[in-house]
């Protein structure tokens, strides 16, 4: 019988505010691995987060070795990992690989695995949705761990429709939830209307940080975002207010969120994480925002944008001071 196949009604299903964690890097753009242990007790002691994602596109997953993988989850596990659910992200082109990181991460302590889509499915797997559940499933015989299918907009051409997410969770089992970045509130309530009545457990977690007021009352049963790094407090805040149906303090809580979304999520993309790791500079959670070619440190005038969206946010006080 295959690994899949052994799907418990125990088996752990991600819910509620699940911030995946920035990586600092010394000058050198070796790991800091001090910072990292802090940012990682900083996001454990917020009150609602759940689990802690890493080796993700947050922590600059396409720069990292296997190795140098393989250590960010140790320090993850041995720094947070009795005190909340560890996620960790597999990032590969091939499924046989992708096989191999999945048992380098159950080894290591992961509670779930985030599976990126291959880039070959940028040619054309949209058309073929047996070779989505072949990939998964590879990754499913290899270890028993619950999974999170990475869910990206269609027209980067690795998305997967909605009968192709229903598919993969009927073929696979294992498969337990989706992190959500389909960026269409249409896609976003099909997925969610859909993957709810499979008849058993599946949650949604959403990653449309930009709109999260929406895409929380749409139904999604958590978030999975790399802004949780920063703001983690008022994304439980939010999505607690939510699932208590009281939505006036939900938009109250969206309207501190906005200005530092609108920074965050900005043209280009790429910047994202950038600007997360300034944020936490000037906030003093981190010493420096180092990051790995061929990302390249933020400008200053763009720094200042963050520090006014984070005063904005009333997150940072005018002089600098926490808020």
């Amino acid at each position: 019988m295959s690994a899949y196949q052994h799907a418990a009604t125990q088996r752990y299903i991600p819910r509620g505010v699940i911030p995946a964690c920035l990586l600092p890097f010394t000058s050198d753009l070796g790991i800091d691995e001090p910072s990292y242990r802090s940012h990682l007790r900083d996001l454990a002691d917020v009150d609602g987060v759940t689990a802690i994602t890493t080796n993700a596109h947050a922590s600059e997953i396409a720069s990292l070795a296997f190795d140098e993988q393989r250590r960010v989850l140790d320090i993850t596990a041995d720094e947070v990992g009795g005190r909340v659910r560890v996620i960790a992200g597999i990032y590969a082109d091939g499924s046989l690989q992708a096989a191999d990181l999945a048992r380098q991460a159950a080894r290591g302590g992961a509670d779930a695995l985030l599976v990126f889509p291959p880039a070959p499915f940028i040619l054309g797997a949209q058309r073929r949705p047996e070779m989505v559940i072949e990939h998964f499933s590879r990754i499913a015989n290899a270890v028993d761990s619950s999974i999170i299918a990475f869910q990206y907009p269609l027209e980067s051409g690795q998305g997967y429709t909605t009968e192709t997410l229903v598919r993969l969770a009927e073929a696979v089992p294992t498969v337990v939830a989706i992190k959500d970045w389909s960026s269409s509130p249409v896609q976003h309530e099909a997925n969610v209307r859909a993957l709810h009545s499979l008849g058993r457990e599946f949650s949604v977690l959403s990653t449309h940080s930009a709109w999260l007021l929406s895409s929380l009352v749409h139904g999604a049963d958590g978030l999975l975002s790399g802004s949780g790094s920063v703001i983690a407090d008022l994304q439980s805040a939010i999505f607690h207010a939510v699932q208590g149906n009281d939505l006036v303090s939900a938009r109250e809580i969206s309207q501190r969120l906005f200005p530092i979304t609108q920074v965050f999520y900005a043209d280009p993309w790429v910047d994202m994480h950038n600007r997360m790791k300034e944020a936490l500079v000037l906030l003093g959670r981190l010493p420096a925002a180092y990051v790995r070619p061929p990302l390249l440190k933020l400008p200053a005038d763009e720094i200042e944008r963050v520090r006014q969206a984070l005063i904005a946010g009333g997150v940072l006080r005018e002089l600098g001071v926490p808020a």
